[in-house]
């Protein structure tokens, strides 16, 4: 059985150091809003706030925009609380 805190994203450089690569964006806008949040809350992220930055990660670059900006709010696989709690945090970050 694997320990849960062992698997957990800050246990993992490697998981990390994924996650900012991907923060990487070909929107600059979208590149410094997610280093500067990343800069400030890295270290204090839950799984549970990775997996909802993983999924709008997993936007396009304009739709990500569109969501830090409250231009829109998430739609479909997005839709969730989690997402929903992290968007917050990065609007005001």
């Amino acid at each position: 059985m694997t320990d849960p805190i062992l698997s957990s994203h800050q246990a993992d450089p490697a998981n990390r150091a994924r996650l900012r690569w991907r923060s990487r964006r070909g929107l600059l806008e979208n590149d410094i809003i997610l280093t500067r949040f990343l800069d400030a809350y890295e270290t204090e992220l839950t799984d549970e706030e990775v997996d909802a930055l993983t999924r709008l990660l997993d936007l396009s670059d304009n739709a990500l925009m569109d969501l830090v900006l409250a231009r829109k709010e998430p739609e479909g696989e997005v839709d969730l609380p989690h997402v929903h709690a992290l968007l917050q945090r990065l609007r005001i970050a």
